[in-house]
């Protein structure tokens, strides 16, 4: 079954670089193996770009393996060059440590942790924490030549524009929790974006010289970066990153992001992203070709992403929100539903006092003019808080006012505009 598993992560395109593939692949055909994969908690979530390498971690857990979740209490602190042009923020210990309980909390809806091969979730700041700098020099600063890390590309791509010695020394501390791992915890593999290919390597390189083996019985993976067909970075909106944290992206915004996915991309991201087995995925292949309309591809990457990472409840209520706005009908949201849904639409901004429906859209310029107001009134194109209102004397009061604090105007079939009253 774990040979099939090398072979199905070639399919879905999540092999990018490997040390050694003959290696690894007798390696999870013959035993049952720990690995790992770190997160440095350089934000209080993390956002669909980190989760890549942590859901191939997981393809490995239903193969009977264990994963090793490493947060970087420590290397947070010290920050990543790889993949950037410029330093990074430090970040202070209480950040760090905040930032690590939000990631633990969003590992914890990913993996198993209490069957036979569960999860085992690490720290290393409860190692490298304690390591006085004598003992970083003497223990492991000497297993590396500085031609050697100047030759990796995480820092030879920063080295025009400068690295500090912080950033510089990355790469050594991530060796030492690969090695840590490896004897500590029979540690045989670290998976990684492929921005992480040197420090991976590096960490092999430390293992090989800490235990003065000739060849280290350590293996390293890389995932290839996820872009959209038209060559643009995938993971970011107009809004910014799609996190995790409901509170950041909301559960409906995160199925929304899915649900919009470009024919082109639904069954890479398929492949990606879900547990869907070879067989649905390919059948799903076929109605993109065949019945595009239907969007049954992003529907399902949809559903099986926002449960996966929000719940159950939370995928009822992003498809309840989603049929409300399809079909019109506010009415069966509730006033936390309609915030969330409309908080990226139009909006205008009015007094609290009570007003005619045809002046009220003319000053929120939801229609151009009193004349069009009008017509648009009349014509049944004006639902306030999803009720259509027909009557051009009809009053805006207090009972439009959701909480006092907004109205929801929607415009024909689709256009909405929240009206947010100071």
């Amino acid at each position: 079954m774990s040979n099939s598993l090398m072979e199905d992560l070639k399919w879905r395109g999540l092999l990018y670089q490997q040390t050694d593939e003959e290696g690894l692949t007798e390696l999870v055909k013959e035993e049952k193996i720990s690995l790992y994969c770190g997160v440095d908690p350089t934000a209080d979530s993390m956002h669909i770009g980190h989760i890549v390498p942590l859901l191939t971690l997981r393809r490995f857990q239903q193969h009977g393996h264990r994963p090793i979740l490493l947060v970087g209490g420590a290397t947070g602190m010290i920050g990543d060059p790889s993949g950037r042009t410029e330093e990074r923020q430090l970040q202070t210990t209480e950040q760090v440590e905040q930032n690590v309980e939000g990631i633990k909390k969003q590992m914890e809806r990913i993996f198993d942790f209490d069957t036979e091969n569960g999860a085992k979730m690490v720290n290393n700041n409860d190692w490298i924490g304690g390591l006085t700098l004598i003992e970083f020099l003497r223990d492991y600063g000497k297993y590396l030549g500085v031609n050697y890390m100047l030759a990796k590309d995480n820092v030879a791509s920063r080295l025009e524009e400068g690295i500090s010695f912080t950033e510089f020394s990355y790469m050594l501390i991530q060796g030492i929790d690969f090695n840590h791992l490896y004897t500590n915890y029979g540690c045989r593999v670290q998976i990684g974006g492929s921005d992480q290919w040197g420090n991976i390597t590096t960490g092999l390189e430390v293992i090989r010289k800490v235990q003065q083996e000739e060849e280290a019985k350590a293996y390293g993976i890389t995932i290839p970066l996820i872009t959209k067909a038209d060559g643009t970075k995938f993971g970011k909106t107009a809004g910014g990153a799609v996190w995790l944290d409901a509170e950041k992206t909301s559960p409906y915004e995160f199925y929304q992001f899915w649900i919009n996915t470009a024919d082109a991309d639904v069954i890479k991201y398929l492949k990606i992203f879900t547990f869907l087995e070879r067989e649905e995925i390919e059948e799903l292949e076929v109605t993109v070709e065949e019945e595009p309309h239907l969007r049954k591809a992003q529907r399902t990457l949809a559903e099986e992403m926002t449960r996966l990472i929000h719940g159950e409840e939370a995928l009822d209520q992003a498809i309840r929100i989603s049929q409300a706005l399809f079909s019109g009908d506010l009415k069966a949201l509730s006033i936390d539903e309609m915030r969330d849904a409309f908080k990226d639409v139009p909006s205008a901004e009015m007094p609290r006092e009570d007003k005619n429906i045809v002046d009220f859209i003319v000053e929120a310029k939801i229609s151009s003019s009193k004349r069009q107001g009008r017509e648009d009134v009349t014509n049944g194109a004006i639902s306030i808080n999803g009720e259509r209102i027909k009557d051009t004397a009809y009053l805006i009061t207090a009972e439009n006012r959701l909480e006092d604090q907004f109205t929801i105007v929607r415009r024909g079939r689709r256009n909405y505009t929240m009206v947010q009253f100071s």
